[in-house]
C-alpha cells in the first residue's frame, strides 16, 4: 500500500452514476505533496492536480493547476484553527475566499486524539461569508466514499474537485 487512489464520480440528481470524472494516485511519505488528477486510470491524459509550495509547513499552500499547469486556484489549512477542527481556506481568482471547517466538533476532536477513529465521517462546510459555497461529506461505507454537492455555480468544479481529494488525502497530515 503505497499509493492512496482516488476515482471521482459524477452523479445525477436522481442518484445515478454518470460515469468517471477523474482518476488520481497518490504516493505516500513523499517529500513535497503532489497530486495529479487524470481523465481515467491510464494516467493519459492530466485534468487537474495540486502541489505544495514547501517541502514541510504545517500550514501549507497549495497551487491547484489545470490540465496545462495554469493556476486555478489555491488553498492552505490553517494550522492553528485547525488543532481542534480542520479549518481550510480556498481562494479562486476573482472571486471571494471561502472557508471551510469540519462541522462537527466532538468528530473533529475523537478523529484528531484516537488515531483508530480516522475513519469517521466528516462534513466539511465551506461559506463564502455566511452563504454556504459547497461542502463535502465522507460517508460510512467500506470503501471511502465522498459526497460534493457545490451550492454556488461560480466556483470552478475543477477547484472543488481538488479541494475534495485535498481533504482525504491531506487530513491526517
Amino acid at each position: 500500500m503505497t499509493v492512496n487512489q482516488y476515482e471521482i464520480h459524477a452523479v445525477s440528481p436522481d442518484g445515478q452514476e454518470a460515469g468517471i470524472l477523474a482518476f488520481a494516485q497518490q504516493k505516500r511519505m513523499a517529500f513535497k505533496e503532489q497530486v495529479t488528477l487524470y481523465t481515467d486510470d491510464t494516467k493519459q491524459k492530466p485534468v487537474l492536480g495540486f502541489k505544495a509550495r514547501q517541502v514541510l509547513d504545517l500550514g501549507a499552500t497549495y497551487d491547484v493547476t489545470d490540465e496545462f499547469g495554469s493556476a486555478i486556484g489555491l488553498f492552505r489549512k490553517n494550522f492553528k484553527e485547525s488543532l481542534l477542527r480542520s479549518t481550510w481556506h480556498l481562494e479562486q481568482p476573482g472571486y471571494a475566499d471561502m472557508v471551510g471547517r469540519e462541522t462537527n466538533m466532538t468528530v473533529a476532536i475523537l478523529r484528531r486524539f484516537i488515531d483508530s477513529l480516522s475513519w469517521l465521517p466528516y462534513h466539511f462546510e465551506f461559506l463564502i461569508g455566511d452563504r454556504p459555497a459547497f461542502s463535502v461529506v465522507k460517508k460510512w461505507g467500506l470503501r471511502d466514499r465522498y459526497l460534493v454537492t457545490i451550492h454556488d455555480p461560480q466556483i470552478d468544479r475543477r477547484l472543488v474537485t481538488a479541494m475534495a481529494v485535498a481533504l482525504d488525502a491531506l487530513q491526517a497530515r
